[in-house]
């Protein structure tokens, strides 16, 4: 009996619970999810703005200002200089290479000394500006040795001046005119008329002749007669040819007078000195009328010559 009470308490106590439940909703369709918006970036605040413009903007506008003023300035006080320097070497009646020479050396290091100044001025180190550039002159100047020292010579060459253009020289094996020297190499013109184009270092590092240094120069001139002729009577045609010659200078008095008891002549050294540009005319000249004086005078010009003696055996 009291079982028969639980079951039928139990059975109402589900029913209840069955009508207790609501329908079932229907299910709502899934929703996409939203794109992720990209993140604005902070705005920087005014102060920091400031702070950026103060602390770069202003004190490298300034100093690139200043640098473009140094270099502006720079220049046009390095072509005042230039000017004046050159306008001082003219005025001291020097060559025009070496006007030129020294004008273009002070204007690359002025130039290159405001360069420096300029990038100073932005901040760079120059220190290190400077070491660069003299390891790399190092190594140029390694690389072009023969040709620093062509060049090292032409401004020898071009400040000393041991000749110049239009003098008659003898150098580094080779006489002749010269007609232009520049900073690497001078140009010579022999008498037949050939160009020449000689290295400055093989002109400075050897002896240098020049003939047209002075404005005159002494003919040094031999001639040889036979031990049988007068003596005197050679000297006096010599001395006659000298007077009859009006290029030949009274001072310094020309010489005349034996110079050697050779072997088979007697030797005249004659001895003349004249203009330096009458050398060669003179020489010349003089060689010829000589051959002729002897001949009217009848004074022999001797020749090497050998005896040969022949014994006849008995």
């Amino acid at each position: 009996m009291r079982s028969g009470t639980i079951q039928l308490i139990n059975n109402r106590k589900l029913n209840m619970s069955d009508e207790s439940k609501s329908p079932e909703t229907p299910a709502l369709p899934e929703v996409p999810e939203m794109p992720e918006m990209p993140q604005i970036p902070d705005i920087p605040e005014a102060a920091e703005i400031s702070e950026f413009v103060s602390t770069y903007v202003i004190p490298w506008s300034i100093n690139i200002i200043f640098a473009i003023v140094i270099f502006i300035v720079g220049r046009w006080v390095v072509k005042i200089v230039v000017n004046l320097i050159k306008k001082a070497l003219t005025r001291a009646k020097m060559d025009v290479i070496l006007v030129n020479f020294v004008s273009s050396i002070i204007s690359t290091l002025l130039l290159l000394f405001v360069i420096i100044a300029a990038l100073n001025q932005l901040g760079v180190n120059t220190t290190s500006l400077i070491a660069l550039l003299g390891a790399a002159g190092l190594a140029i100047g390694l690389a072009l040795q023969g040709s620093l020292q062509n060049f090292a010579s032409g401004v020898m060459l071009i400040v000393f001046r041991p000749f110049k253009d239009g003098d008659f020289v003898e150098a580094a094996g080779t006489s002749g005119v010269v007609e232009k020297i520049s900073i690497f190499t001078t140009v010579m013109r022999t008498p037949d008329n050939r160009e020449i184009i000689i290295p400055n270092g093989s002109i400075y590092s050897g002896t240098i002749t020049n003939y047209s240094a002075r404005s005159t120069r002494r003919v040094d001139m031999v001639f040889g007669i036979g031990y049988g002729d007068d003596i005197k009577k050679a000297k006096e045609v010599l001395s006659k040819l000298i007077e009859s010659d009006e290029r030949i200078l009274k001072d310094p008095a020309p010489q005349v007078a034996v110079g050697e008891l050779a072997d088979s002549s007697v030797n005249f050294i004659v001895r003349p000195w004249v203009n330096a540009a009458d050398y060669w005319p003179v020489k010349l000249d003089f060689t010829e009328n000589v051959k002729l004086a002897f001949d009217e005078n009848d004074i022999s010009i001797p020749f090497p010559q050998m005896d040969v003696h022949l014994n006849k055996a008995d």
